[in-house]
């Protein structure tokens, strides 16, 4: 079986970034609450999962356009790439 060639927009990350708190930026400000945490890899803001209740992350990349998140918690590496709908683990 073949491996799937990964998009550009994984392949051209070389160092990941995860935010400096463990906190749904926007969340904080709503006074909301979230389940895990992703980090944008264009901007570095970190948000809440499309598990969360208010799905910043995807709303980000909605607004944005930029393509790439990673995990941001403990114990997970990987990055995901909404535009292509693939995932890296690193």
């Amino acid at each position: 079986m073949a491996e799937e060639t990964l998009c550009e927009h994984l392949t051209d990350i070389n160092e990941v970034k995860i935010g400096d708190q463990y906190v749904c930026e926007e969340c904080v400000k709503q006074n909301g609450t979230w389940l895990h945490l992703r980090t944008c890899q264009t901007c570095g803001v970190t948000l809440c999962c499309d598990s969360s209740p208010q799905k910043h992350m995807t709303r980000h990349h909605y607004r944005s356009g930029h393509p790439v998140m990673a995990s941001a918690e403990p114990d997970e590496r990987w990055l995901w790439c909404y535009e292509h709908e693939m995932m890296r683990e690193y």
